[in-house]
């Protein structure tokens, strides 16, 4: 399994947000979480990308004990094995697609050419190779989702998470996005995990599971 989660819970204060979730996320997996605004959701998404710590329970990333470890060596993992894709496509303004994908490959280590070559392969896969140069003002809203997507696979993550991703995007541009993430299931063996309230993304991934209440249900 690329994610075993046991048990997770998760409090702020008194106000219990996670009441002991369990999932299992296969290798090539596409799974997509649904739920009401305040189900848990993207706690749970926080979690899974190590970003906050579960109050109580385990998690396994690719057979690594995340809870075990470290700020540091957490961060270092997280870098490596995590990539995330937020609504808002958080590039950075004053750099380039292709720098903007560059950067969590620079972060971890590699040298510039090699994050340029990769960084060069993933836009073109992605339908932007001719958009390298291009600064975030100068793309439209599918474009700069692809680049974020681009900028989270240069590391080759174990999984992918993204939270509504398509939640900004026109209708048109939706189904762009929808099609791009089947073909890196399909073609990378990518595992992708979703948080959204959108139907039809949910509709093209293996599975849906629905969060009410900080539990899955159904």
């Amino acid at each position: 399994m690329t994610i075993q989660a046991s048990d997770i819970h998760k409090s702020f204060g008194a106000l219990e947000v996670l009441r002991g979730v369990d999932l299992s996320v296969a290798k090539g997996e596409l799974v997509a979480i649904m739920g009401a605004s305040g189900a848990g959701k993207t706690t749970l998404l926080e979690i899974l990308g190590t970003l906050s710590r579960p109050s109580s329970g385990s998690l396994l990333i690719e057979g690594t004990d995340v809870t075990s470890l470290g700020d540091r060596e957490l961060a270092a993992f997280r870098g490596r094995r995590i990539g995330f894709v937020f609504q808002a496509h958080h590039l950075l303004p004053e750099f380039t697609a292709l720098e903007n994908v560059m950067i969590p490959a620079l972060i971890a280590g590699r040298s510039t050419s090699q994050a340029r070559s990769r960084a060069t392969e993933l836009l073109t896969r992605l339908g932007l190779g001719d958009r390298l140069g291009h600064k975030p003002s100068e793309l439209s809203g599918g474009e700069q989702q692809r680049t974020a997507i681009a900028r989270a696979l240069i590391n080759e993550p174990a999984v992918l998470l993204a939270d509504e991703p398509t939640g900004n995007l026109d209708s048109v541009t939706k189904e762009e996005i929808h099609s791009l993430l089947l073909e890196l299931r399909r073609e990378l063996g990518q595992t992708i995990v979703i948080v959204t309230h959108d139907p039809a993304l949910a509709g093209i991934c293996d599975r849906t599971l629905v969060m009410r209440d900080g539990l899955f249900v159904g």
